[in-house]
């Protein structure tokens, strides 16, 4: 069956009833081009009650799933099995898309026949501060052309194309056999990651398109949080780490230059957290993340050493836990923690 609708937007939520309706103002000025995906990941409060409210107003293009709670990679998975659009976007429930650029980015979106992937800036709003920080592709992609991975340049070290940048044709995620595990957090690095070897042409849309809403203690990213759901992250690592063999799997070397770089911050953010906790078992587990990947693959191991991981060790064998001041401040550049 062909695509019925030019644009699939998943909204995953669980108890979003403080922020899903900004977030939904936003998602449907798409108008009839476009499906909203409301996944109710098993919320306890008034999130569904809100998604049919927004049903009833938006009928064919608003429509609400209901789910048992399996976690934010449930909740995409359920998203993307049953959309009909050509392109997939996921937008959380406490984020928002900017309706100028949303408005440029359908345009774009209706003329990409060939295009794979459509990568755009995003905006982290520090809500409660009052700042903001875009992050923009422009030193690594030309703007506006249709290219191959061969036509990209490096990225710089707290640069990546986070799940928020990313736009994916549907067929390409599909065709991927992209499956987020359940019950996990940080799964949305194996979203910008694993169809990645799929996505034979790239398009780079110069506009602020993502807001990244930063802020809520709760929140996955915060320093303390991620400490203690360190297990989560060195899954999502693990997983990564085991989706190819990049040195045979990966046909372009910019590509795999790319997929390495984002597997060794992966490894080295999972290290420096592992060394800020004081809880004695996680110790432990850094080493056993390194000999995971050197048992699985002898030339991954020491490609991800050489890329940035072999730094860290080096600085920890001779400073101890002072590297953590260090490894942090790369941490927070990359996560941009509240």
């Amino acid at each position: 069956m062909s695509p019925l609708k030019l644009l699939s937007i998943v909204v995953p939520s669980y108890n979003s009833e403080n922020y899903l309706s900004r977030c939904l103002d936003t998602v449907v000025q798409g108008g009839d081009d476009v499906e909203v995906i409301v996944v109710d990941d098993g919320s306890t409060d008034h999130t569904a009650d809100i998604a049919r409210e927004y049903c009833s107003l938006y009928p064919g293009i608003v429509r609400l799933i209901q789910k048992e709670n399996g976690g934010h990679g449930s909740a995409v998975n359920c998203g993307l099995q049953a959309a009909i659009g050509t392109f997939f976007k996921v937008v959380d429930s406490d984020d928002w898309l900017d309706p100028s650029a949303y408005r440029n980015v359908l345009d774009v979106l209706r003329k990409a026949e060939s295009v794979d992937l459509i990568i755009t800036n995003y905006v982290y709003e520090y809500f409660y501060a009052g700042k903001r920080n875009c992050v923009k592709f422009g030193n690594v992609l030309p703007v506006g052309e249709v290219i191959t991975w061969d036509d990209m340049k490096r990225f710089r070290i707290s640069q990546f194309m986070i799940m928020h940048a990313m736009i994916y044709r549907t067929e390409v995620l599909i065709k991927s056999g992209l499956r987020l595990p359940e019950h996990t957090f940080y799964v949305d690095n194996i979203f910008a990651y694993v169809p990645l070897p799929f996505v034979k042409k790239l398009m780079y849309v110069d506009c602020d398109l993502y807001r990244y809403f930063i802020g809520r203690a709760d929140q996955s990213v915060n320093t303390e949080v991620m400490i203690k759901r360190i297990d989560q992250q060195l899954r999502v690592t693990r997983i990564m780490a085991d989706s190819y063999d990049l040195f045979a799997d990966v046909s372009s070397q910019k590509l795999q230059e790319y997929m390495l770089h984002y597997l060794s911050i992966m490894v080295a953010i999972s290290l420096i957290h592992l060394y800020l906790s004081d809880n004695p078992a996680d110790s432990k587990k850094a080493p056993e993340l390194l000999e995971y990947i050197h048992s699985r693959d002898e030339r991954l191991y020491q490609a991800v050493r050489s890329a940035f991981v072999n730094r860290f060790i080096r600085l920890l064998h001779k400073e101890g836990r002072h590297v953590t001041k260090a490894g942090f401040q790369i941490a927070r550049r990359i996560y941009k923690f509240s």
